[in-house]
């Protein structure tokens, strides 16, 4: 679905509390650590060096936003990216970042 001109209020509010899942840094960084794969919370802790209480609380508004999902596994839980949508978004703006970046330093150098 692309973005549709008239946007009703409710598109916008959903589409608002997305961004917002996506405006801390901690979330990010699990988003990326579940880019290797299905991980549990001690792998994330791990791989991130977030404690536990804060890994578990990102993770939960990660899944209210839709984008992982949890597997129970007896007593542990298991998450993975609900789909390789949001880490497309990522991808590309990692990639505006870089090319304004680069625009920037081009700028400085003809200045001089």
């Amino acid at each position: 679905m692309k973005l549709p001109r008239d946007l009703p209020s409710p598109l916008v509010d959903q589409l608002c509390e997305r961004f917002k899942a996506l405006a801390e840094p901690a979330r990010i960084q699990l988003l990326a650590t579940l880019r290797l794969g299905e991980q549990s919370v001690t792998d994330l802790v791990e791989r991130t060096g977030l404690g536990q209480a804060n890994v578990s609380r990102h993770l939960q508004q990660l899944m209210s936003a839709g984008f992982i999902r949890r597997r129970k596994e007896g007593t542990f839980a298991y998450y993975s990216l609900a789909d390789e949508d949001v880490l497309k978004l990522c991808d590309i703006m990692c990639g505006r970042i870089d090319a304004d970046v680069r625009e920037q330093r081009q700028g400085l150098r003809t200045v001089r």
